[in-house]
């Protein structure tokens, strides 16, 4: 088995045997970075020097007992809008093209403590607001199973970096699908931890409400493990919990049986694409047959959850962004007259058009006269949503359904119409809007061969349920594979 192939808890084992060195994998992935990034655009910031440094005091902690975790080693991405120190931190936006913070993300921070080796910053639409990954000041990232295509969004670099084998899992952030979607169309494993696991400090904010960090990886083992090392109570971030409950690696178990599964037809009607419809509902038809009692029940609600979203989310977004203008950090414009034209033209010149979107509806949205009208009824619409779920949970241990009513989209169509790509969001964001937890898993392939996601949504704080019922899925299945042009570069690497 060649480096690229191994998932990262394999790697993790091999590098403490002394298999393979952590140099090793190092080198191998930035080869892999090499050879396939100048074609898919995955990374904004590639930290060589500082991943070989890091590759040989990460050894050394491993040979003399210091480091004993399964992630010791291995090689990590992250996306570019969480805080490292001394590392370019862009959120993909020329607002932020010169940004080095001066202290590490929380989430980045335990990463390190279980021994990881970053490599560098992946891409991502403009502060987290897209659903593509093609609204980055740094140039669209491309879809490793087709360059064609998108690889979603807004954590599509990391994505497609795992995918495609430049790095063996990644960092990203899920607003209201950002983790989710793109899994789904690169055809790799992303989980959405409940609201609160994972500290949100040093995560630069876009829908604080909503925000939330989690693994993407190549299998659901690794997702398990990766979670498991980023989850702490954080006193630094006020919306952190404290739980006890965080051994989420026990839960990898091929058995569901008597586990009650529920199926939304809400999710299955006019826009879903026929071959993800089938391939969710096979998946759904393996975990009856291992055991599991599946049946159809009426969710309700999912037509309000685009609109409630995405007035919650620009409404956050319209006050996190205001602290960009030009003042302490980031991007200035040349040519102002006065303090208030610095911060019109700083702005102007530094946000992208997806930004100043979102940012306009959302000032709209809070603005005197339309606050009762739009936002006090959006949160009202959340609420309805989150007891919708509870409702569900009463029942149903997991609900399954589909990440996203298409395969991934060709490069450039979701551009064309906003609206159309806020509404490919309409199985992901009600799980933000609830605080849930949820995963995508890969379930097949269309005829054209692009991934098709499985997700997999659980009540809060029921991550085990969620890893339990996407291991005895993933366990019916081949493991990992490599997109042809991912494992032919490693191939070549190879000889």
């Amino acid at each position: 088995m060649s480096i690229l192939s191994m998932t990262a808890v394999q790697l993790g084992r091999s590098i403490k045997a002394g298999e393979i060195s952590v140099a090793e994998a190092v080198k191998a992935s930035l080869d892999q970075i090499r050879a396939l990034d100048p074609a898919l655009n995955c990374f904004v910031t590639v930290d060589e020097e500082g991943a070989l440094r890091r590759a040989l005091e990460v050894q050394e902690k491993i040979r003399d007992g210091s480091l004993t975790g399964p992630l010791a080693g291995v090689p990590v991405a992250i996306k570019d809008n969480m805080c490292t120190e001394g590392l370019l931190t862009t959120c993909s936006s020329k607002i932020l093209g010169n940004f080095v913070p001066t202290y590490t993300a929380e989430a980045v921070k335990n990463l390190e403590k279980a021994g990881a080796v970053i490599l560098g910053k992946t891409n991502m639409d403009e502060f987290a607001m897209g659903s593509t990954t093609e609204t980055s000041a740094y140039g669209e990232t491309r879809n490793p199973w087709n360059p064609e295509h998108v690889p979603g969004g807004s954590s599509g670099g990391s994505c497609a970096a795992v995918a495609a084998g430049e790095c063996f899992y990644a960092l990203g952030s899920d607003t209201g699908g950002s983790i989710r979607q793109p899994s789904s169309f690169c055809g790799v494993t992303g989980l959405k931890p409940t609201y609160g696991t994972v500290s949100r400090y040093g995560l630069i904010a876009y829908g604080s409400s909503l925000d939330q960090i989690g693994p993407v990886a190549k299998d659901v083992t690794d997702c398990a493990a990766v979670l498991e090392a980023v989850s702490s109570y954080d006193k630094k971030d006020s919306t952190s919990m404290r739980r006890t409950d965080c051994d989420f690696t026990a839960a990898l178990e091929d058995d569901v049986r008597g586990m009650r599964i529920g199926i939304p037809r809400d999710y299955f009607g006019t826009g879903l694409n026929p071959e993800v419809g089938a391939a969710v509902l096979q998946a759904a038809r393996v975990l009856e047959e291992k055991g599991a009692v599946v049946e159809e029940f009426d969710l309700s609600l999912v037509e309000y959850a685009i609109p409630a979203y995405y007035v919650i989310a620009s409404a956050e977004a319209s006050s996190n962004l205001s602290r960009f203008d030009g003042v302490k950090y980031g991007y200035r414009a040349k040519d102002y007259d006065g303090l208030h034209s610095m911060y019109k033209k700083t702005r102007s010149e530094g946000f992208g058009p997806e930004v100043k979107r979102r940012i306009m509806l959302g000032s709209f949205v809070l603005s005197s006269g339309y606050y009762d009208a739009y936002y006090l009824k959006a949160l009202r619409t959340k609420a309805l949503i989150k007891e919708a779920f509870n409702k569900a949970f009463e029942k149903y241990d997991v609900i399954l359904g589909p990440a996203a009513p298409a395969p991934a989209p060709r490069l450039g169509e979701s551009l064309k119409d906003p609206l159309q790509m806020y509404l490919g969001d309409i199985y992901t964001v009600s799980v933000n809007l609830a605080g849930l937890p949820a995963m995508t898993v890969p379930c097949g392939f269309t005829e054209s061969g692009l991934p098709i996601g499985l997700q997999l949504i659980g009540d809060c704080f029921q991550e085990k349920k969620i890893i339990r019922a996407g291991y005895a899925w993933e366990c019916s299945r081949e493991g990992f594979k490599l997109p042809a042009m991912a494992a032919e570069a490693a191939e070549q690497e190879v000889r």
